[in-house]
């Protein structure tokens, strides 16, 4: 049984213990809350700060490999790990390129990945010194999670929204569509990718709303999308699971976002709509398998179920029995006890050949299942 490690216990860390059931693999979770909800389905639970040196260190000297559900994981002990043998899922170098907003943006810059123009800001003081850049969205360089940490600036009065520590501020973009890119790579740098999604977000919690995949965009841009993504993960020189958030402009111009250096919201469609789901893609690039066949078995869209505004407290979820009812409708719960506001509960993946038939149930479940207390 091979020894494997994760670093975060939350929804992401869940769903990859239950793909780990088909590997011959001894799991390992480390994280703050006894009751996270990847708790229950690890073979050893360790209760420790993933921010941490030392925890992370004795952790990962336990087991034959490591990988993370969350980006804030102490990097410095996983190169540590790295040189006394354990392997780490991406490795400790991409995390530390990818976590700090600042160093991503110049990683793209440097190898010629093509993303908004971009001015790092160290305090709110040089902020004031951007007016030419605005409309701009300021980007705090670390810490920034599920759409916390960004600002949108259109006038010179929003300065005072801007983060007064080190950022990035972005030349803001004319956004037709937001795309993912979900690219598995393994040890020996052979590649995957899934078919990119469309991604909708709500545009009051910053947060992925729903999604629809395949995205409907010419082949000229879909191979434009490869084409970036491809290269991006490539010029990381890691192996693992990568997901690029891409804008596409009114031009059908391509430029990268973000990206993620592990399994994603953008890809949980993937465990019913695809052969190989991205959790089942992450536990053969650990154990080093061939990777998996990532094409479609249908068309598919997410609904994230998000705490319902003005809720705090045990969860409840009214409308569950309808939408259990549905055909090709999977349900998601992750298991946290306590609901609030923006707070990602669970998500519904829908099943249909009929885009038609995906957004009007998307939009159906979104208007009949709440996350409230």
């Amino acid at each position: 049984m091979h020894k494997v490690g994760i670093l975060g216990g939350g929804q992401l860390g869940r769903m990859l213990l239950q793909a780990a059931a088909n590997y011959p693999v001894e799991t390992f979770v480390m994280e703050n809350d006894e009751q996270c909800p990847s708790a229950h389905l690890c073979h050893h639970f360790t209760k420790g700060d993933i921010r941490e040196f030392e925890a992370v260190y004795n952790f990962g000297k336990k087991v034959d490999s490591l990988t993370i559900e969350i980006e804030s994981v102490n990097e410095d002990a996983l190169e540590k790990l790295e040189t006394e043998g354990v392997k780490v899922y991406p490795s400790a170098a991409a995390l530390r390129t990818i976590k700090n907003k600042i160093l991503q943006k110049q990683f793209y810059s440097q190898h010629s990945i093509p993303t908004a123009a971009f001015h790092v800001t160290n305090n709110r003081e040089s902020l004031q010194t951007r007016h030419e850049f605005l409309p701009a969205v300021h980007k705090i360089g670390q810490g920034g999670y599920d759409g916390r940490g960004v600002q949108l600036l259109r006038t010179k009065d929003d300065f005072e929204k801007g983060f007064d520590a080190p950022a990035v501020l972005e030349k803001m973009i004319s956004i037709k569509k937001e795309i993912a890119q979900i690219i598995a790579i393994s040890p020996s740098g052979e590649t995957r990718w899934y078919p990119p999604v469309d991604m909708v977000f709500d545009p009051d919690l910053n947060l992925l709303d729903y999604q629809l995949s395949p995205a409907d965009l010419p082949k000229e841009v879909l191979w434009k999308i490869e084409a970036v993504s491809v290269k991006l993960v490539k010029e990381l020189k890691s192996p693992g699971i990568f997901a690029v958030e891409l804008f596409v402009d009114k031009h059908n111009e391509v430029y990268v976002n973000e990206t993620a250096p592990r399994v994603h919201n953008s890809g949980h469609h993937t465990i019913e709509a695809n052969y190989s789901s991205q959790f089942d893609m992450l536990w053969r690039i650990i154990l080093d398998y061939p990777l998996g066949n990532t094409n479609h078995i249908l068309p598919a869209a997410i609904v994230n179920l998000v705490g319902a505004p003005g809720y705090t407290g045990d969860a409840i979820y009214e409308g569950l029995d309808e939408v259990l009812e549905m055909d090709n409708v999977f349900v998601h719960i992750y298991g946290k006890k306590e609901t609030k506001p923006g707070r990602k509960m669970g998500h519904v993946t829908i099943l249909s050949k009929e885009k038609q038939d995906l957004t009007y149930k998307a939009h159906l479940i979104k208007r009949t299942l709440k996350v409230c207390s």
